[in-house]
C-alpha cells in the first residue's frame, strides 16, 4: 500500500503543478496587459525572450458595446410563391457578406416571416457609422463591361455625304499644294503658316520635336525610319483623324529597351503579395522554376506558377520596356543579361523574379516638322449614338475580385477572376477588340479603359486607376459581396448607445463577482477544507471558460453572461454532490482516502446526468432559435457546462487526492467528517 502511495505522489505533484501553470496562462490570455507588464519585467531582468500576449478584447453583443439593430422588407411580390424563400434567403446570403466586408464583429443577419412579408433582421455591434453600414447594405455594384460604339446612329444624306466628300478632297488638294511647295523650295517653315490648321506646331513653324515608335502612327514612324534629314514627304500621310506632311530634321538615340518574360514568385509580407508562404520557401521555388526552365517551356511555367497576375493571359510577356519603366533591381538584371538568356532568381520588393530576356535595342528618335490639315468622316458628322456599348460580359460572370499591386510599377490595381463562361466572353471580347479600347464601368462611371494589345484567355482582367490601397480594397469588397437578388427596403433603424451598453456590462459584471463571491464564501464556510479547494478549481474553471470564450471569439451578451453564471452554478452543484457523498462516506466509518474516491464515483453519475441534460436543453436552443440573445445564453451555457464536467471530475479531485496524505491520522473535522479510530 505505501509503495502505491509513493508512485501516486510524483504524479499528483505534476498535475499539482499543472493546475498551477494552466491558472497563469489562462488568467494571462484573459488580462494581456498586465501579463504582458510582467513578461517585459522578466525579460528585461533575464532576457528569456518570452513573446508577449496578443492584447486582445472580448467580444461584447449589440446589448453591450451599442451598435444598430436594421429591419429590411424584402420585395417578393414578382417571385413565384415557390421560391421566394430562396430568394430571401439570398438576400441574407449577400447582407452578410457585405456586413462582414466591412469589419463588423459577429454580425447577427436573420430571416423572419411577418404574415406575408419576409423581413431580413441585421444587428451590428459596435458601428458606428450606421448610415456607412446603410449604404453599403442596400448598394447593388453593377459591374460592365462596354467597347467603343463606331457606329452612327443613322446614315448620311446624299447632302452631308457630298459635303464631307468635298471637305476631304479640298483638304488632300491643300496637302499636295504644301508638297508642291516644299519641292519648289518654299521654306518648310512658310509652308506650314500658310497651309497648316494645327495652332499649336503652327505658332512654332510646325516643330514637333523628336518622336519616337510609341508617339507616332505606324505610317508617320516608317516613313521618319526610312527619310534622310531635310526629305518632306512626297505623298500626304492620310490618318483616319486628319492628313500629314511632314519634313525630317535630325535623329538622336532613344531609350534602350528591352522585350523579356519573366516568372514572379512573391512572399510573405512583399510589396502586393497574397501569398503565405515564407521568404526562404519563394527563393526555393524561384530557383527550382529556374532549373526548369527554358525559352519553350517558359511560358507555361510563367502561366502556371508565376504570382503576376497577368501572366496568366500573357505567360509572362513584359512586352519592351525601359530602364525606369521598372524597379532598379529587376531592370539592372534584365540590362545586364544577354539576349536569350535566363536568370534568376532577382529578388525586389515584390519578390523572386526569373527573367528570360528575349530581345534589346537602341530606339531612335525623329526630329519632325508637320503641316496637319483637319479630315471628316462620318462618325464625326453625326456622332455616335452613344460613346461605349454593352458586351455580353458583366458582373455577373465574376468569380472573384481581389487587390494585387502591378509587379513592376507597383501600382495597386484590382484584379477579377471569371467563371468559364466568363472566361469564354472575355477571350472572345479581346480577341475582337485587338488595338481598340475595352472600358470598364462600375455602377455607371468608367473606372478603367484599358486597350486590349492581344486576345486574353484564362478568364482574369486587371482593373487599373489611380486607386489608393482603401480604394482597391472597397471596389475589390463590393464586387465580391455581389449584387441583391431582390430589393430590400429599410423600415426599422434602431441604436444602441455605447454608453447605455457599458451601464449594462459593467452591472452585469458587478452581478456575476457578487455572486461569484457568495457562491466561494458559502462554499468555504461550509465545507471548510474541501470547499477552499472547490473555490481554487472553480477560479481556474472561471479563467479556464473566459479564455476559450476570447481564444474561439464568442460574443458575449446580457443573456450569454447569464447562461455563464448558470454555469457557475452547474459546476458549484456538482462539487457539492461529490462532498456531500464524501461526508456519508466519512460517516460510515471508511478512510479519508477511500471516502474521497467513493464520494467522486457515487456522485459522477447525478453530475452526469444533470449536466447531459442541461446541454440537451442548450442544444436545442441553439437549433430553434435564431435570435442573437437566446443564441448567446445557450452557447456560453453549454460552453460553461462541458467545463464544468472537467472542472468538477478533474481540478477537485486532483486537489484532493494531493492533500488526503497529510490528514489520514487527523484532521477529519476540515472534512465534515468524524476522526476515524
Amino acid at each position: 500500500m505505501a509503495k502505491h502511495k509513493d508512485a501516486q505522489r510524483p504524479n499528483l505533484r505534476w498535475g499539482m503543478a499543472l493546475l498551477v501553470v494552466l491558472l497563469v496562462l489562462f488568467s494571462g490570455y484573459i488580462f494581456p496587459s498586465h501579463a504582458n507588464t510582467a513578461i517585459r519585467a522578466v525579460n528585461n531582468t533575464v532576457a528569456l525572450g518570452i513573446p508577449e500576449l496578443p492584447e486582445e478584447s472580448f467580444r461584447l453583443g449589440l446589448d453591450l458595446q451599442g451598435g444598430a439593430h436594421l429591419v429590411y422588407q424584402a420585395d417578393v411580390t414578382n417571385i413565384d410563391e415557390t421560391e421566394k424563400a430562396q430568394a430571401v434567403d439570398g438576400v441574407r446570403d449577400v447582407i452578410e457578406r457585405r456586413v462582414n466586408s466591412i469589419g463588423v464583429g459577429e454580425p447577427n443577419v436573420q430571416v423572419a416571416h411577418v404574415g406575408e412579408d419576409y423581413r431580413i433582421i441585421v444587428e451590428l455591434p459596435g458601428v458606428t457609422d450606421v448610415n456607412q453600414a446603410i449604404q453599403m447594405i442596400g448598394e447593388t455594384p453593377i459591374l460592365e463591361f462596354k467597347t467603343e460604339n463606331n457606329e452612327p446612329p443613322r446614315e448620311l444624306t446624299e447632302e452631308e455625304r457630298v459635303s464631307m466628300e468635298e471637305f476631304n478632297t479640298a483638304q488632300r488638294t491643300k496637302a499636295a499644294e504644301a508638297i508642291a511647295a516644299s519641292q519648289a523650295g518654299t521654306a518648310f517653315a512658310d509652308i506650314v503658316a500658310e497651309y497648316s490648321e494645327d495652332e499649336q506646331s503652327k505658332n512654332n513653324a510646325g516643330y514637333l520635336g523628336f518622336q519616337g515608335q510609341s508617339t507616332l502612327i505606324p505610317d508617320m514612324y516608317a516613313w521618319a525610319l526610312a527619310a534622310k534629314e531635310g526629305d518632306v514627304t512626297t505623298a500626304p500621310i492620310e490618318t483616319e483623324g486628319g492628313i500629314a506632311v511632314l519634313q525630317k530634321g535630325l535623329e538622336q538615340p532613344g531609350a534602350e529597351t528591352v522585350e523579356a518574360k519573366h516568372i514572379l514568385i512573391c512572399f510573405l509580407g512583399a510589396e502586393g503579395c497574397s501569398q503565405t508562404r515564407t521568404k526562404a520557401e519563394a527563393e526555393a521555388l524561384a530557383k527550382s522554376l529556374f532549373d526548369q526552365a527554358n525559352a519553350e517551356n517558359f511560358a507555361t511555367l510563367a502561366t502556371e506558377n508565376s504570382d503576376d497576375p497577368s501572366a496568366v493571359a500573357n505567360g509572362g510577356d513584359l512586352g519592351s520596356f525601359s530602364r525606369e519603366q521598372m524597379v532598379p533591381a529587376f531592370a539592372d538584371a534584365a540590362f545586364a543579361a544577354e539576349i536569350g538568356q535566363i536568370v534568376g532568381p532577382v529578388e525586389s520588393s515584390f519578390g523572386y523574379h526569373v527573367i528570360y530576356k528575349i530581345n534589346q535595342e537602341q530606339t531612335v528618335e525623329h526630329e519632325l516638322w508637320a503641316v496637319l490639315l483637319a479630315k471628316t468622316s462620318e462618325l464625326q458628322i453625326l456622332g455616335p449614338e452613344t460613346s461605349w456599348t454593352n458586351s455580353p460580359l458583366s458582373g455577373k460572370q465574376l468569380d472573384r475580385a481581389e487587390v494585387v499591386q502591378d509587379s513592376n510599377t507597383g501600382a495597386v490595381q484590382v484584379s477579377l477572376q471569371f467563371d468559364s463562361e466568363g472566361a469564354d466572353l472575355f477571350a472572345t471580347l479581346t480577341r475582337e477588340n485587338v488595338g481598340k479600347p475595352v472600358a470598364i464601368f462600375l455602377d455607371g462611371l468608367i473606372v478603367s479603359q484599358p486597350t486590349v494589345q492581344q486576345e486574353i484567355s484564362g478568364g482574369q482582367a486587371v482593373i487599373t486607376g489611380q486607386f489608393s490601397t482603401l480604394e482597391a480594397r472597397e471596389l475589390a469588397q463590393r464586387l465580391n459581396t455581389g449584387a441583391l437578388p431582390t430589393p430590400v427596403e429599410l423600415i426599422s433603424q434602431q441604436t444602441v448607445g455605447a454608453s447605455l451598453g457599458a451601464v449594462s456590462l459593467e452591472r452585469s459584471l458587478q452581478a456575476g463577482l457578487i455572486g461569484l463571491g457568495l457562491v466561494m464564501l458559502f462554499m468555504l464556510l461550509y465545507y471548510r477544507l474541501p470547499g477552499l479547494i472547490s473555490i481554487i478549481a472553480l477560479t481556474i474553471y472561471v479563467t479556464g471558460v473566459l479564455s476559450v470564450f476570447k481564444l474561439i471569439g464568442v460574443t458575449l451578451t446580457l443573456a450569454g453572461i447569464a447562461g455563464f453564471i448558470l454555469s457557475i452554478g452547474m459546476a458549484v452543484d456538482a462539487n457539492v454532490l461529490i462532498f456531500e457523498r464524501l461526508k456519508e462516506e466519512l460517516k460510515d466509518g471508511k478512510s479519508l482516502k477511500v471516502a474521497v474516491e467513493e464520494g467522486f464515483i457515487r456522485a459522477w453519475t447525478s453530475i452526469r446526468d444533470g449536466n447531459l441534460s442541461t446541454l440537451l436543453i442548450s442544444f436545442i436552443l441553439m437549433m430553434m432559435f435564431q435570435s442573437s440573445f437566446v443564441r448567446g445564453f445557450a452557447i456560453t451555457l453549454a460552453l460553461g457546462i462541458g467545463a464544468s464536467m472537467i472542472s468538477a471530475i478533474t481540478f477537485t479531485r486532483v486537489m484532493l487526492r494531493f492533500v488526503v496524505p497529510y490528514f489520514e491520522e487527523r484532521g477529519h473535522w476540515l472534512f465534515l467528517g468524524r476522526k476515524n479510530h
